[in-house]
């Protein structure tokens, strides 16, 4: 796009968060028109029992009141039906759609870990959800371009992305991560990706380690024309500077030779990046070498990269965990956050990208969804089931968003907590706090682990010179009083893993327990006080533990590209897993 293209996507931008009530009130009624006829008998099956009666067209107020809340397990059923029945079992149902009166496309794997089968999201054809995602998308790449523009010579960047592989309903529809979809669509438009350092079969490879592998070594071999280094999230750059840091002298080998690795199993792939290399690199290869000889890890981006400008990844929520890893990584070179783009649909924009994660705020888009929010207050059980909408919202309160979407889902708990900071004309501006709880009965939030682990990791740095790696917490009901378990991976080398400092380990961890116990929450510490909560477990994983975990994830559908590591486990396969990696347990009986 040229500057005036970019220019006309940021005042329609713009303008759509002027009068936002407005521009709800007219989403909404576009989305009631198009699937439910605006009230009576018509329109798609889910609604019709809710508006049925209803004159035409439904205002918010009675929508709200007679449309309940919803979470995924109100439409599963739904799904599953639309997944099994094909494409021309859908045509012949045409006068009673599930969830949209537009054709199914294919479905979206969501990114969720706290299980190992993620979500299926439908994903229909619909002209007012393209319309509404095009001003999203094109918009953040234009507020991009206005801070970096188009270099003619240094015009490359290092994207760490997956196609992943598609599997197929048992209807015939193609299933896929949201991200994947340019890539496997009727209608890919590869010219999209036409600055990324690496070929498209890299992208569409099927082995996770080996892709990475080869858009290193492609960036590599490309290192004086990258401009930017991009991933979905920080854990992805995290795996890969890991990866750096194991396998540099390989890359090097690599290089100096002009032929990739005989691990790489992938023909094609071996081939494009064959092509890429250009032969051997030996003076290439000798740069490397002594730059990462040297081990020192700290700001290798730029030693690398001479001429890169961003780096580019989703750093909020369970992500900003790693951001000090990965600045440690970037030296220099500006982390720029991401955007509030869910599978079901677009939330919010980030116009300030420069931010980092504890300053992050994205601007909710009017004209994305129809927004409700549900009051929410960390350490409350139950704060009520009343929503505002966007006009209701207060400066400084958290809410649970509840979406109203052109794809299918009606009043629909997308499942994340906001806190609302500041508004940019009428629109909120809201920082992302965490991932909603599931249920009442969960005594500790992600916010809440992820404070404990900050603090732990202060104290174990300290005494242990120890440096947490991930982490994730469990709840066993299945025992009287229940009890609060939590896996931690450190880095390889630390004290807690050998074998005859065991016995002291033992005795630092239970001396740090109150570190992790402090920052847990008030409906933790009643519990605890009461008697209702057991001992707190800690249990120090083997090293690689949580990358074992997400092989199995991915074995078991999970998108490469979108996955995240768990952090509140509700699923006991994912227990068995990480019980088997275990190196010591300590109980905090304190």
């Amino acid at each position: 796009m040229n500057l005036t293209d970019d220019e006309e996507i940021l005042k329609k931008l713009e303008d759509s968060t002027k009068d936002a009530t407005c521009r709800q009130l007219e989403a909404l009624r576009s989305i009631l028109e198009h699937q439910s006829g605006g009230g009576g008998g018509g329109g798609v099956r889910y609604l019709r029992p809710y508006l049925q009666g209803y004159d035409a067209p439904v205002d918010a107020n009675t929508f709200r009141q007679a449309v309940p809340l919803s979470s995924y397990e109100d439409y599963v059923d739904h799904i599953n039906q639309m997944a099994n029945n094909g494409p021309v079992d859908q045509d012949h149902d045409h006068d009673q759609p599930l969830l949209s009166v537009d054709p199914l496309i294919c479905f979206f794997y969501s990114s969720g870990a706290s299980t190992m089968k993620p979500k299926l999201i439908p994903y229909f054809d619909s002209k007012l959800s393209r319309a509404a995602s095009f001003i999203a998308h094109q918009g953040s790449n234009a507020i991009h371009r206005r801070l970096f523009p188009p270099r003619p010579s240094v015009n490359k960047v290092l994207w760490f992305i997956y196609a992943d592989n598609i599997t197929t309903t048992k209807g015939g529809f193609k299933v896929m991560a949201a991200s994947s979809y340019p890539m496997h669509s009727s209608k890919a438009n590869w010219s999209q990706l036409v600055s990324c350092s690496s070929p498209r079969e890299v992208i569409l490879g099927s082995n996770i380690d080996h892709q990475m592998y080869c858009h290193l070594l492609c960036g590599l071999r490309n290192s004086d024309s990258i401009d930017g280094i991009r991933a979905p999230y920080a854990i992805s750059l995290i795996s890969v500077f890991s990866l750096l840091e194991s396998k540099w002298e390989q890359l090097c080998d690599d290089l100096e030779h002009g032929v990739p690795s005989s691990e790489i199993s992938d023909v094609v792939m071996k081939d494009s990046v064959t092509e890429v290399l250009g032969g051997p690199q030996p003076e290439l290869s000798r740069r490397i070498r002594v730059i990462c000889e040297d081990k020192n890890w700290g700001g290798i981006v730029c030693k690398l990269w001479p001429n890169v400008r961003y780096i580019r990844c989703v750093t909020t929520g369970s992500m900003k965990q790693y951001y000090p890893r990965l600045k440690h990584y970037a030296g220099e070179v500006p982390l720029l956050g991401g955007d509030y783009f869910a599978s079901e649909c677009c939330v919010g924009i980030n116009l300030d990208i420069m931010q980092p994660p504890e300053t992050t705020r994205f601007v909710l888009l009017p004209t994305a969804a129809y927004f409700e929010f549900l009051p929410f207050a960390l350490d409350e059980i139950n704060v009520g089931e009343e929503t505002v909408d966007i006009s209701g919202v207060e400066e400084g309160k958290m809410y649970e968003v509840v979406v109203t979407t052109y794809r299918g889902f009606y009043r629909y708990r997308l499942g994340d907590i906001v806190r609302v900071v500041d508004f940019y004309n009428s629109a909120p501006q809201v920082e992302y706090v965490m991932r909603a709880p599931k249920t009442s009965s969960e005594i500790i939030t992600e916010k809440h682990l992820m404070s404990a682990m900050e603090s732990f990791q202060r104290v174990i740095r300290k005494d242990m010179a120890a440096e947490i790696s991930e982490f994730a917490s469990f709840l066993d009901l299945m025992l009287s009083p229940k009890h609060l378990k939590l896996y931690i991976e450190v880095r390889e080398g630390c004290k807690l893993l050998q074998e005859e400092k065991l016995e002291e380990s033992v005795e630092i961890l239970k001396r740090c327990g109150s570190s992790i116990e402090d920052s847990l929450g008030g409906i933790y510490m009643v519990q605890r006080k009461r008697g209702e909560l057991g001992p707190l477990a800690v249990s120090i994983v083997k090293p690689g533990s949580f990358d074992r975990l997400s092989l199995v994830a991915i074995e078991n559908g999970a998108p490469a590209s979108q996955y995240k590591p768990p952090k509140i486990i509700r699923n006991h396969q994912i227990v068995d897993f990480m019980e088997r990696c275990i190196v010591v347990t300590v109980s905090l009986d304190g």
